[in-house]
């Protein structure tokens, strides 16, 4: 299993939103970098990855699900893009900050401290458990 970051605005796409969408779950659709199309094609089904607000919150929220691997992205119509389908798990209890993050030493090489604008990202499984636990998971 690998485990990811995926970063979205709130306003636009929010974690009580990724929730509605329930077990079936939501195309991660919009994303026009490559970077962040390749770390998809790289996805597999029942993959983990954090939930990330982004602007003014910068925490992570929750825990999401890959249910549907890399596909056409259905709002590019060129073809270029592809995208993974998520579902949200379970809220983090307590959500864990930007700033907590970059205070905590073991995370210092970590892709979201070093490259915090890139949507989606690839997580270690180090960063991985350190993260769930700042949340308040096990």
């Amino acid at each position: 299993m690998a485990y990811w970051l995926f970063k979205s605005e709130p306003n636009t796409w929010s974690w009580d939103d990724q929730v509605k969408k329930g077990k079936k779950g939501e195309e991660w659709d919009g994303v026009r970098n490559y970077q962040a199309r390749n770390t998809m094609r790289a996805m597999k089904k029942g993959d983990l990855g954090f939930f990330y607000h982004s602007v003014n919150e910068k925490r992570i929220v929750g825990i999401v699900e890959v249910v549907v691997e890399a596909h056409p992205d259905s709002t590019d119509g060129s073809g270029t893009w592809e995208c993974v389908d998520i579902a949200a798990v379970e809220a983090v209890p307590n959500p864990v900050t930007l700033d907590d993050i970059k205070a905590e030493p073991t995370l210092a090489d970590m892709v979201l401290v070093n490259n915090s604008r890139l949507s989606v990202q690839p997580v270690t499984a180090k960063e991985w458990t350190i993260i769930r636990k700042m949340g308040g998971l096990t």
